[in-house]
Order: C-alpha cells, then structure tokens, then sequence
C-alpha cells in the first residue's frame, strides 16, 4: 500500500475535524463560525502549512522560536500566534511577527512583554495561561493566583488581555477533563466580569487533537490541533 503524502493526510483529517467541530459548536449553542480552528504546525513543513492555509486554515501556531522565526517569511498570509513556552529573553525575536502569545504564565513575561511592545509600537494581544490541574510540572497561574496576576497584569502598557489558556492533565478515560473544562469556563466569565483595564476578554482556548470536541461542548472557543489534523510526527 502507498504511503499517504502529508497532504493526503490533512484533506482527510481536515473534512472530519470541521464536522465535529460544527456538531460540537451546535451541542453549546453556537455555530462553527464561532469557533477558532488553530493549527498547531510544530514540525510540520512549509509546503503543508501552505496547502493548509490555502485550503481554508486561517490561524497556525508555532511552539518554539527558532521554528517559527525559520518558517515565517516562507509562509502565506494568515493570522500567526505563538503557542508554546516563551523565555522572556526570546520575547524580542517574535514581537513583531505575531498577533498574539499564548501560555503567558507569569507577570515577569507580561512584563517584558510590554516592554519590547512599547518598543515596537505595538499593543500586543495575549493569554493567560491557567494550570487549571495545580500539576507541579506545568507552568501557569494557579486558579487561586488568576485574579490578582490578571489585575496586576492589566495595568501594564501595550498589552491587552484576550483572554485564557489551558491543557488540563493527561487522563486515562474520555471526558475525565470533563471537570477542567467546566472550572476554566467559570474562570473565563469570572474574569469577564472584572472589566479590567488593556483586556477584551473573548478567547478561551482549550482543547487540543484528543479532546477538543469536549472542550467545545464545554465552552472554548479556540481549539490548538495537530496530530489530528497533520498526522502523527516526530518531534526533534
């Protein structure tokens, strides 16, 4: 049997993922309009990421600085976040190149942050990272922690809360992170209703390839996928 190519791979996988999502976004009240497909593109080649873009994906993610900043000029136009861990000392190498960073997770990276954004002139979008499982190897704000590291946060110059992030623990049965799901939605809501300075809290992204049909139904409103979209890769 010949061996798919990756974008026989993505057709595939795409078709099915934007069904479920719209089955899902139904099930919460919504429509698929409402929900944000992100790409997670970690490893995945400039041509696929192209072929994606051009077949309808309309926001890709990058995980590590060094890829992304490699990627980037090789890329068609489309709405490019930053999603993984982000030193504070790298935060100057993507400022200018994306709309909005992920996994914020402490006030010392929205601090610099604000620094190199008021250095470029800009007001840069981000989310803040919620370790919504209280797990010792995550990094992130703790639920207890949220309020007051956003209100603190929000003061700061050229930056602008969107809102939160969250990848709940690992767990062995479907719907386990059921719980997840629903605390990191009252969360949202909760910090809604601050109406904090430099925020416009819009975006709850939760749910990744395995899960994001239940993070939907439970509220999330951006979903970071991909195995499920680009098939199983190895990860250097």
């Amino acid at each position: 049997m010949t061996e798919k190519s990756s974008v026989e791979i993505f057709e595939e996988n795409f078709a099915q993922i934007k069904k479920n999502i719209k089955i899902a976004a139904e099930k919460s009240g919504r429509s698929e309009k409402d929900i944000i497909l992100l790409a997670a593109t970690k490893t995945v080649d400039c041509e696929t990421i192209n072929y994606a873009i051009n077949a309808g994906v309309k926001y890709i993610g990058e995980n590590r600085v060094q890829e992304f900043l490699s990627k980037k000029d090789s890329l068609c136009e489309c709405h490019r976040h930053f999603i993984g861990h982000l030193q504070t000392n790298k935060v100057k190498d993507i400022i200018e190149h994306v709309e909005l960073i992920h996994s914020v997770d402490s006030v010392r990276l929205a601090r610099e942050i604000s620094k190199q954004s008021i250095k470029h002139n800009k007001t840069m979008d981000i989310l803040l990272e919620v370790n919504i499982g209280a797990e010792e190897s995550k990094s992130g704000f703790l639920e207890e922690e949220l309020i007051l590291a956003a209100e603190e946060i929000s003061k700061l110059p050229s930056i602008r809360i969107r809102g939160l992030m969250a990848i709940p623990p690992v767990m062995e049965s479907e719907g386990d992170n059921d719980k997840y799901f629903i605390k990191m939605k009252k969360l949202f809501i909760d910090i809604g209703s601050k109406k904090m300075d430099n925020s416009s809290i819009d975006i709850l992204s939760m749910g990744m390839s395995d899960d994001y049909v239940a993070a939907i139904e439970a509220g999330s409103n951006l979903v970071r996928i991909g195995t499920a979209l680009f098939g199983k890769r190895i990860y250097k």
